[in-house]
């Protein structure tokens, strides 16, 4: 599933190339996309005909396009959920899901869906966030992130720290991936219980998070599969660059020591046992 770093590479796409446009159609191709639009898809294209996205917006893995009629379009990418920037006259997508033409005539705007997992809705905005959204909390990249209140909260959670870092009610953004990642450059166990972290552990986690996370940025995110791509269709390529993800039967980059994988909730955790020690066991009184 696309992670913060593959949906701000959406983002950024989306900012480049349908800002200001007015929409002039659109044509929904299969019902499932627009589920989360209650009243339907001809609500959904009536309510955009004759508007136009007046910028892009993201937070953890959610991204909305505000629109000039104060409402936004809420998307989330699910499991193979891609927005693509196709001349009017390519070939359609095998499965297109939405199109959304422009009344320039140029470039149109398609959410593409193999599983069909994820989908679009236009909703209000409290505070400038989509409804249906505003309960989360603020991911590591967003201005507002206060990393003292997340470390907090994360302590008083009384839970394992993997699940505490995707507990988007804490902090947003942070995916199966990433985790991992982080939990290995901050040399944590995923199962250590986060009321007995010190403020300094949880804080090096979060950092490391943020740091992994502004690299995968830059590498275009994770891709791996076709399912992952830009709005121009290209993938990403920090799956090159992590550290332990992925990597169970190699050898860990820091100490030599071959990387293990265990289940976690109905997935997957990566880690290095000699780098990240796992938690004792609690004496039973």
């Amino acid at each position: 599933m696309p992670e913060l770093p593959e949906v701000e590479v959406v983002r950024t796409g989306l900012e480049a190339h349908v800002l200001g446009r007015e929409i002039a159609a659109v044509e929904v191709l299969h019902p499932r996309a627009v589920r989360r639009h209650v009243p339907g898809a001809d609500d959904f294209g009536a309510r955009l005909r004759g508007t136009r996205f007046l910028a892009a917006r993201r937070r953890g893995k959610y991204l909305w396009l505000p629109t000039s009629a104060g409402e936004a379009v809420l998307g989330h990418l699910g499991m193979s959920g891609q927005l693509l920037i196709q001349p009017p006259d390519a070939p359609a997508e095998t499965h297109l899901r939405v199109r959304v033409r422009f009344a320039d005539e140029g470039p149109e705007l398609r959410f593409v869906d193999q599983r069909t997992f994820g989908g679009l809705s236009v909703e209000d905005l409290l505070d400038g966030v989509p409804e249906p959204i505003a309960h989360i909390a603020a991911d590591p990249l967003e201005p507002g992130f206060v990393p003292d209140a997340v470390i907090t909260a994360m302590r008083r959670k009384r839970t394992e720290l993997k699940r505490a870092l995707l507990d988007q009610s804490l902090v947003s953004g942070i995916g199966n991936i990433y985790a991992d990642e982080a939990l290995w450059r901050a040399r944590l166990h995923w199962s250590r219980p986060t009321e007995r972290l010190r403020s300094a552990q949880v804080g090096a986690v979060l950092e490391a998070a943020t740091a992994v996370m502004r690299e995968a940025l830059g590498a275009g995110g994770t891709s791996f599969d076709a399912l992952y791509v830009n709005v121009n269709g290209q993938s990403g390529y920090f799956d090159r660059s992590l550290s332990v993800y992925g990597r169970d039967g190699e050898h860990c980059s820091r100490c030599g020591t071959v990387i293990r994988r265990e289940p976690f909730m109905n997935r997957s955790s990566y880690f290095c046992p000699r780098c990240q020690t796992r938690p004792r066991a609690r004496v039973k009184a």
